[in-house]
């Protein structure tokens, strides 16, 4: 079977769809499927070329067996609503006329950004062949959530597109349960929506030592570390954690931040504005060394805006911290929380309250009982969350989906696991 997979985002960006994307792939990949991604230049999250790369109409590699074309877009940090669309719409386009050259049995289209899905649907009229709409956020209702662009005629025609992609789409795949109940309101048929659940690869995630050496260059040292890793965005609400930090009079406890995104300058100014001496932000790192940053973490922070829309999100730092023992400080309301509670992996708090996320943040630094259950609950939570096992998951409905079987290099038909419940 033969896969064309149209994503913004991929390695070497470290982002979630990036890793969703890629690991799901390689896993494809191992069960015979013959994977064709086409990507856009890496520059997330900073808008910048990374290093070795060209912005130009056309480059191509080869990634663990996955076949990587990438081509021209707008490259634009992410500030300003209206860049970023222009970003976007040009992924579309040039990700479309590169696609008429891919022989495929099945396209999937991947969001964010709504666009790519655009393009997806594009691609499935001229082939004629079915496409895959992977819905990993909720446009336009995200743009809302965090304030980017007050309501217009803009995102009513936003709203108009995503449901006639809803409708388009051979089958959907969201990764939470929220998202499914949400498109289903919709006016979409159940049995044409799948849920497959972000996870983490147990082998790139394992449980390790501290980095001693990692802990003293950023002088770290003795300190209780809560640890934030990832996108600094409209959506994570940095800015309340940093008046949390200011408030925290513990000196053993530490706060780290690892990551780029739009609000990081705001961030370092505010910091800076408060004079504090228990936060340190660091820069957007690889993704291979993201791992090393957990291992010198203590708690796991995750924490997004108080909307309702990210109720219906499931954080994809919650596996890789849960697959390396580190308990989770979560203030995600919803199904995200529902997880961390069922597994007894962290605590929660209530998103952007001051008062819950200091009684938690001290609950969980002194008892250390409490710590010890919550690191068994995240043994149990990554074991449940396996990416390799959610992988065939997908590769099920790619296979439901297309009507074409896997096959092995002499023509046999390669029999499919079953789908986990």
């Amino acid at each position: 079977m033969k896969v064309l997979f149209l994503t913004d985002n991929f390695p070497p960006e470290s982002n979630a769809p990036a890793s969703r994307t890629y690991e799901h792939c390689i896993e494809w990949i191992k069960q015979g499927a013959d994977v064709t991604v086409i990507t856009c230049t890496p520059n997330y999250p900073k808008g910048k070329v990374f290093p070795g790369y060209k912005n130009k109409w056309k480059q191509e590699e080869t990634m663990e067996g996955i076949r990587v074309i990438r081509v021209w877009t707008y490259i634009s940090p992410n500030r300003g609503f209206f860049r970023r669309i222009l970003d976007y719409m040009s992924f579309c386009i040039t990700a479309f006329f590169a696609s008429m050259s891919i022989k495929t049995d099945i396209i999937v289209a991947t969001s964010p950004q709504l666009f790519t899905a655009v393009a997806g649907y594009l691609v499935s009229v001229i082939k004629r062949k079915p496409w895959i709409m992977e819905v990993r956020d909720l446009w336009p209702e995200s743009i809302r959530a965090v304030g980017a662009m007050k309501q217009s005629f803009v995102l009513k025609i936003l709203d108009q597109i995503v449901l006639f992609l809803y409708s388009k789409a051979s089958h959907i795949v969201v990764v939470t349960d929220s998202f499914k109940e949400r498109i289903y309101e919709c006016g979409v048929a159940k049995n044409k929506i799948g849920v497959v659940k972000n996870g983490v690869h147990m082998h790139k995630y394992s449980i390790r030592e501290k980095n001693d050496s990692l802990i003293k260059k950023i002088g770290l040292q003795d300190k209780f570390v809560v640890a934030y890793i990832g996108t600094h965005g409209m959506a994570h609400k940095l800015d309340f954690i940093l008046d949390c930090a200011k408030e925290v009079t513990n000196k053993n406890i530490h706060f780290l931040f690892v990551g780029a995104g739009a609000m990081k300058k705001r961030l370092m100014d505010q910091a800076d504005s408060y004079q504090l001496d228990n936060v340190t932000l660091l820069d957007a790192v690889p993704k291979s060394e993201v791992a090393n940053y957990i291992s010198i973490s203590d708690v796991a922070l995750i924490n997004l805006r108080k909307k309702d829309t990210f109720t219906k999100v499931i954080p994809s730092k919650i596996f890789e911290n849960a697959a390396m023992l580190k308990p989770i400080l979560i203030g995600v309301s919803g199904e995200a929380q529902q997880i961390i509670e069922d597994y007894n992996a962290g605590l929660y708090y209530e998103p952007e309250n001051k008062q819950q996320f200091l009684d938690q943040l001290e609950k969980i630094y002194s008892n250390i009982s409490l710590y010890a259950k919550c690191q068994k609950g995240c043994a149990a939570l990554a074991k449940s969350f396996n990416r390799e096992k959610l992988a065939l998951d997908m590769l099920k409905i790619l296979v439901e989906t297309s009507g074409v079987n896997i096959k092995d290099e002499l023509g046999n038909k390669i029999s499919m696991p079953k789908l986990n419940k």
